[in-house]
């Protein structure tokens, strides 16, 4: 009876007969072995949803639709070169880069990210940088970081009811020698903020309390009160979908905003958040009225800051959404063809949400 289906739905059930067979497992199955992501992968795109008529974004001087992809990308090109390096073995360039980020610890993160997450799929370089250097702070800090990678891949992205209770301890067990590991690098540089950073996602991970996690969060803003990446990984746990609220997002949202113009896109993060939770937020003045400051952030300082692209994916986002379609569009030259930005993909259709969104930019704006 497939031929009664939708195309779509007839292209998504041939999917996953496919890929049922190549995991040797019955179609029924597919669900205990599979992420959401995964399943979702298998669909084939959906059109995106856009009254009115669809505009021609090439007008505005932006890349045609079948250009756009949500592939994940690096543009960074020392952290290119090393991720190069490390797939090869080498670990002298991954050291290298690494000390030079001492003191910009948005940037340290940013490498301590990409590093763990190379070491977790390799940690043969790891290894030897180790050996080769006991006690170097920045090896100790990239195996910090990788050990929460290993732990999320033994867990699984599944929901916890389909999560066995071999995982679930096995997914303990290496948080715990995370945990280990950033108080070993930690001590090996006290005045480092990123081992505590790498410490938040294992709080979380650990679904610690409250206090635990102030705790955490107390050794982080110590070293640096304005760190990008702990803060957006804080709003997470204070948000409603973990251990928060609404009420307790949008205060931690609003008192970061206050300390830096870098912080202040955490409250276009919050109305995406609330969003989700079914709040309108998008035309909230405390979203409204940031969006100057926000825009003008991205466009100086924070051109060149490693969440500037994340940044402009919620600001075309929040701009689409007040009304400020040339603006939007602008944001969207940014981007050009990468639908990566976390944004996009909660809905579970990345690309269509991006393509649906510069539709509405288009349609609104002046004509180019």
């Amino acid at each position: 009876m497939l031929w009664l289906l939708k195309s779509r739905e007839r292209k998504a059930v041939f999917a996953m007969m496919k890929e049922a067979k190549r995991r040797g497992v019955e179609i029924d199955e597919l669900k205990n072995v599979m992420t959401p992501e995964e399943f979702v992968a298998l669909l084939p795109p959906e059109k995106p949803k856009f009254k009115g008529k669809v505009p021609d974004v090439t007008r505005w001087g932006l890349p045609p639709d079948n250009e756009v992809s949500t592939k994940q990308y690096w543009t960074d090109e020392e952290v290119l070169a090393v991720q190069e390096s490390t797939a090869r073995g080498e670990w002298t360039g991954a050291a290298a880069l690494l000390a030079s980020t001492w003191g910009d610890w948005d940037r340290r993160n940013l490498v301590t990210g990409a590093l763990g997450e190379a070491a977790a799929t390799d940690d043969g370089w790891l290894r030897a940088w180790r050996e080769a250097r006991p006690g170097d702070p920045g090896a100790a800090l990239v195996n910090a970081e990788s050990l929460v990678h290993v732990a999320w891949e033994v867990r699984s992205g599944l929901q916890a009811k389909h999560v066995t209770e071999e995982q679930f301890a096995a997914f303990f067990r290496v948080l715990a020698q995370a945990e280990e590991a950033v108080h070993e690098a930690s001590e090996l540089a006290p005045a480092d903020p990123t081992p505590w950073v790498t410490a938040l996602a294992i709080a979380m991970g650990q679904q610690a309390e409250n206090d635990q996690y102030l705790e955490v969060w107390a050794e982080l803003t110590e070293r640096d009160p304005q760190h990008r990446g702990a803060h957006t990984r804080a709003l997470q746990y204070w948000c409603a979908k973990w251990f928060g609220s609404n009420e307790k997002m949008w205060e931690f949202a609003e008192t970061a905003a206050a300390k830096s113009p870098k912080l202040a896109p955490l409250l276009l993060i919050a109305a995406h958040e609330s969003e989700f939770q079914d709040v309108s937020a998008w035309r909230d003045p405390r979203v409204a009225g940031a969006l100057d400051g926000i825009v003008a952030w991205l466009d100086g300082e924070g051109r060149d800051h490693p969440s500037t692209r994340s940044d402009r994916a919620y600001a075309a986002k929040a701009l689409v959404e007040n009304g400020r379609f040339d603006e939007a569009v602008e944001q969207f030259r940014h981007l050009g063809t990468r639908a990566d930005a976390g944004i996009w993909a909660y809905s579970g259709d990345a690309r269509g949400e991006f393509l649906a969104t510069r539709y509405a930019a288009c349609f609104g704006a002046t004509k180019p």
